[in-house]
């Protein structure tokens, strides 16, 4: 990572200090003198406090524009057309996947955000588009009992080898992931996974299919598994698995092979406050507030330079730490928006089978 003059201060001096104003100028008042609030849709949960100390009360703090949050739903492009078809503005600025900004460019529903590539210099691949802003980024691996494994896997083929190494698994109820998950396993590489050889990710994953104690359908499942013991390992987003480790569930997440995405920020084309959205879009742009909100999510940041700011202790567990992002790869979300019905439908026969 390129070295900093950041480097020398600590978050607490660069706070005190209000020595964010070194990394982005001074958000324009003047240009922003008629909006006193934006409204910005998030997960909600752990997002809406992580986001809140990162990014809306400071930003509120810099320009005197509130922020007012809303839940959004789970997957919010529906939401997102009605709003600009109607023009019904109950959004200024929204989180998205990956995969819902290519649903919504290709609806021509996303502003432009009009960055400066400088604000964007130091961060990960695939994190900044002309009309997104990736802000965290998740990622799926797994995670084992470290009590109840004697000889963890290090890897999918290893996990799919239940005679050298036994274990109660589980496996996502979804061909999203696990389709990838059944290819690594068999030998390919991740640089070569897409397109998806599906059949002979369905002929690997026919290896394992009876040896599945629990299909699993939720995120918080997952983490009630590790809880509770009823599994020794499990897939699961990252968060997820932390969550049932913060909890005191002896677990331990192996990042090697797993797929990453990307969260972040979109602007329903033509909303009236769009000025003042960028102006909050490029705020969070900031390594230094990109790093508050890793202390309530164990995501990882985009713009890399955040690590500046982050203890040590708590880099170990997020997504993009450079230990743990070397091993994983980009999720193609194009590729899954092109075959998501068709998959869906096959891995259920599959399952029925």
């Amino acid at each position: 990572m390129t070295k900093t003059p950041f480097k020398s201060l600590n978050r607490r001096s660069l706070l005190a200090t209000g020595a964010a104003a070194l990394a982005v100028p001074m958000l324009g008042r003047k240009a922003n003198a008629q909006v006193t609030s934006l409204t910005v849709a998030d997960p909600g949960g752990p997002f809406a406090q992580g986001y809140r100390k990162a990014f809306y009360d400071p930003f509120a703090k810099e320009t005197g524009i509130e922020i007012v949050s809303v839940a959004r739903d789970a997957e919010p492009t529906a939401q997102f057309k009605s709003i600009v078809e109607t023009d019904s503005y109950i959004w200024d600025v929204c989180t998205l996947t990956l995969s819902a900004r290519l649903i919504l460019e290709q609806q021509d529903l996303l502003d432009p955000l009009n960055l400066d590539p400088a604000l964007t210099s130091d961060f990960m691949s695939g994190a900044a588009h002309s009309n997104f802003l990736g802000i965290d980024v998740y990622s799926s691996v797994f995670a084992y009992n470290s009590e109840a494994v004697g000889k963890p896997p290090s890897n999918w083929a290893e996990y799919w080898d239940v005679e050298n190494f036994p274990g109660r698994r589980a496996l996502r109820k979804n061909p999203i992931d696990t389709l990838e998950q059944a290819l690594m396993a068999d030998g390919v590489a991740a640089a070569d996974l897409y397109p998806l050889d599906v059949d002979r990710a369905f002929a690997k994953l026919d290896e394992i299919k009876d040896k599945v104690s629990v299909w699993w359908t939720g995120g918080a499942q997952t983490s009630q598994l590790l809880q509770s013991g009823e599994v020794d390992m499990t897939t699961g987003w990252n968060a997820r698995l932390q969550a049932a480790i913060d909890s005191g569930a002896p677990a331990q997440i192996v990042w090697n092979q797993g797929l990453y995405s990307i969260e972040g920020w979109g602007l329903p084309k033509g909303g009236p406050k769009a000025d003042a959205a960028r102006e909050f879009v490029a705020f969070c742009a900031r390594p230094e507030q990109q790093a508050l909100f890793t202390d309530d999510l164990s995501y990882g940041p985009t713009n890399l330079r955040a690590y500046d700011f982050i203890d040590p202790e708590r880099a170990k567990v997020l997504t993009t730490a450079p230990q743990n992002l070397e091993g994983m790869t980009l999720a193609d979300e194009a590729w899954w928006q092109e075959n998501r019905a068709e998959m869906a439908e096959r891995f259920e026969l599959w399952l029925l089978t």
